[in-house]
């Protein structure tokens, strides 16, 4: 029977359950595991347990020196074959099977629309599903090891990362990589919740020290960590490149030791992010593989190891407590019961759960004289910009797919990334040939856009006009600001002057401004939007599905809004050609420190303390339907409960996202609870929450606990986080939550 691990809070008049998880930190078969992983130990040479603590990327290698058979990938690490110790054969990354290595020979895999599209769903069990999705494909290809499971929050909207991430709230992102970690493991294959921690921006990303009180990071990003690994049960998690606190997160014992392990209890093993290792200290601090180890300065976990030992400075115990780590989640995640081979993959159904994941994350964020859903019998639709003829744009950098059909454009992108790293790559089925086929009696026209003046003249004359715009994101490059690429701004304003009845559709990883809202007809946010990208757009413009995606980020309003208004580092020289980071990526920069002025109140809780209006607020979303809510009931004590009733007053099926926010006292309000809730017509439902009391409580770090204080407090039954619909008191009581 498998063991099941409940992390139980004792406390002073609070007595919660805050997570209940299968882990390995407490996986089926968790005794079992342990003596497997303590027997093949006790069996290695040290030369044996040196081999697990470090891997290469196979590009690097030549091929003659490659290991025969081997799926070439982001790393590999050597099997122990006499002792039934299997290889571990990662693959990037969070998103689909990333091919960046392999891209130039034509492998394709599956594309899920963006991490921010996959959020705004607010749907855990189809983030499982898409989890185990990309797991299967992985598999199939001869991968055991994932490097999805991305939970950094979005603080600042220019980052270039957040379209591989969950959101801003910690719940919510926590929740989400949770399933989705579920999803890929049920595959055999170990996924890797990552960056831990902080890696909130790419300026500076290998050399920058983020400066934050404990307390808040334990509130924020730390938090989202924490939820991830208890629902999601990684068998690794994978340290970031940035310093906290001075010091580099791969070699950082407060995060890897105490936070991590003792704390947390995680026992699964800690990766590094390639070319994120500085030093052999590392392995005393809680680090346990080197990944990637050519793009270091040096062979830390494997040259420089052997010597350490040899020597004598380093304790073989600090290799053998590595070494356990590893072993441990190889078995427990059973990558010797269940060896990687290759298979075919059906990627017609793989297909559809990538559509509909693209389905319900895309937002209405406006729809004026409900313009949309379009009628069928559409009689001149002109389509206009985005390259919509082509494909659905991705973002760029070690997550990105190549799609089943591969990309139909690329662009290079020639700033501070290599070519070979971050392209500019459009693929999935194309809006222009799915509108067609969605309005088959509409006569539908394209123009590129790249003269204005022509597709304003070709909107005034169309009935309908579909304009589309872009900004791209790729790791290792930050943005300027909000606006979208290349005079698209000026495009759309140009089109939505001409014709009222104009649907602007947004392919984005980010927040964007929008200067021309107030003229657009619909405003449809695809994000990037994957495989079947193509197809969900027209679905949703069609009426075919009902929208229910809702916001996971704060859209601001202005650049003046944010905590920072000017992006840390952004005013630093660039480094030069010597000092770049890993994979010819201007990353490296000269050493700053970033500061979060929020402190734990990111996003929406910083608008909120700032009494600040944003563009859109996070949880925003419009449908096709009504819903209204009713019947609140909220009971504090020992633990918060929360009870509502959701009824479509529509006249068509849809889903909505009811949101429950809490105000403690002199504090920004915060997500406590949601749920994805689909209705026909007339149909209601009770929904019960019950909130987790670290969303109560503030981190008392002298006492490293989390307190709860008796208090009465607000809660919000709301559609925003700005626009609540019945509110309600109670009182909860004082706790102490001890793990």
């Amino acid at each position: 029977m498998a063991k099941i691990t409940t992390r139980l809070f004792a406390s002073t008049g609070l007595f919660a359950l805050a997570a209940t998880a299968i882990s390995a930190n407490a996986a089926p078969g968790s005794d079992d595991v342990d003596a497997r992983a303590e027997k093949a130990l006790a069996e290695m040479t040290r030369e044996e347990k040196v081999s697990l603590l470090h891997g290469r990327m196979l590009m690097m290698v030549a091929p003659a020196s490659r290991p025969e058979g081997v799926t070439l990938g982001a790393g590999y690490v050597d099997g122990i074959p006499r002792l039934g110790v299997p290889p571990q054969i990662a693959t990037d990354a969070s998103l689909g099977v990333s091919n960046l290595m392999d891209m130039r020979r034509g492998d394709v895999a599956t594309a899920l629309p963006s991490g921010l599209a996959l959020a705004a769903t607010w749907n855990p069990a189809l983030v499982r599903d898409g989890g185990r999705m990309i797991g299967s494909e992985a598999r199939a290809k001869g991968f055991n090891v994932m490097l999805g499971g991305g939970v950094n929050l979005v603080r600042d909207p220019r980052a270039g990362r957040n379209f591989e991430y969950l959101g801003e709230d910690p719940l919510l992102a926590g929740t989400l990589a949770g399933a989705q970690i579920q999803g890929i493991q049920s595959n055999h294959v170990i996924s890797t919740i990552k960056h831990f921690a902080l890696n909130d921006q790419e300026t500076g990303r290998s050399s920058a020290s983020v400066e934050m009180d404990e307390a808040a990071m334990r509130e924020s990003d730390l938090l989202a960590f924490e939820i991830g690994i208890e629902k999601g049960n990684p068998g690794s998690v994978m340290c970031a490149y940035n310093k906290v606190g001075g010091i580099y997160a791969c070699e950082n014992p407060f995060l890897l030791t105490q936070v991590l392990r003792k704390d947390w209890g995680f026992r699964g093993f800690v990766m590094s992010d390639w070319g994120a290792v500085h030093s052999l200290s590392a392995l005393e601090a809680g680090l346990d593989q080197q990944q990637g180890e050519q793009l270091d300065a040096k062979r830390w976990f494997s040259t420089e190891l052997i010597s350490a030992l040899n020597a004598g400075p380093l304790a073989e115990s600090a290799v053998d407590t590595a070494a356990r780590r590893i072993l441990r989640s190889l078995y427990a995640h059973g990558l010797d019961t269940h060896p990687s081979t290759t298979s075919s993959i059906d990627y017609d159904a793989n297909g559809v759960v990538a559509r509909r994941a693209a389905e319900e994350g895309i937002v209405l964020l406006r729809n004026q004289q409900n313009l949309l859903p379009l009628r069928a019998a559409a009689r001149k639709i002109a389509v206009i910009g985005g390259h919509a003829d082509i494909g659905v744009l991705s973002g760029g950098g070690s997550s990105q797919v190549a799609p089943v059909g591969g990309f139909r454009k690329v662009e290079p992108v020639r700033e501070g990334v290599a070519a070979s790293f971050a392209r500019k790559g459009y693929g999935g089925t194309p809006p222009l040939e799915a509108i067609r086929h969605a309005f088959p009696t509409a006569q539908v026209t394209f123009l590129d856009g790249s003269d204005v003046q022509a597709a304003a003249a070709a909107a005034r004359v169309a009935d309908t006009v579909v304009v589309f715009g872009e900004k791209y994101a790729t790791e290792a490059l930050d943005q300027r600001d909000l606006s979208l690429d290349a005079g698209q701004d000026e495009l759309i304003a140009a089109v939505t002057a001409a014709n009222s009845r104009n649907i602007v559709v947004l392919e984005t990883g980010n927040p964007v401004a929008m200067p021309w809202a107030d003229k657009a007809g619909a405003i449809l946010l695809a994000w990037f939007p994957g495989q079947r990208g193509g197809e969900a757009i027209a679905n949703i413009l069609a009426g075919k599905v009902n929208p229910s995606g809702r916001l996971p980020v704060t859209f601001p309003a202005r650049l003046d809004q944010l905590p920072n208004p000017t992006l840390p580092g952004a005013n630093l020289p660039p480094p030069s050609k010597e000092d770049r980071a890993n994979y010819g990526i201007n990353t490296n920069s000269p050493a700053f420190d970033i500061r979060y002025p929020e402190g734990s109140d990111a996003g929406y809780r910083w608008f909120d303390r700032k009494a600040a209006k944003p563009a859109y607020a996070f949880g925003y979303g419009l449908s096709y339907t009504q819903f209204a809510y009713s019947k609140l009931q909220a009971k504090g004590g020992k633990a918060l409960t929360v009870r509502f009733t959701v009824t479509n007053v529509g006249s068509v099926a849809g889903a909505d996202v009811p949101q429950v926010y809490v105000t403690l006292p002199g504090k920004a309000k915060r997500l406590i609870g949601w749920d994805k809730v689909a209705l026909a017509p007339g149909e209601k439902r009770t929904v019960t929450l019950t909130a987790d009391p670290r969303l109560l409580a503030s981190y008392d770090v002298p006492k490293r606990h989390w307190t709860v204080s008796a208090a009465n407090i607000r809660v919000e039954l709301s559609r925003s986080a700005i626009d609540p619909v019945l509110t309600a008191q109670t009182r909860i009581d004082a706790a102490t939550l001890r793990p």
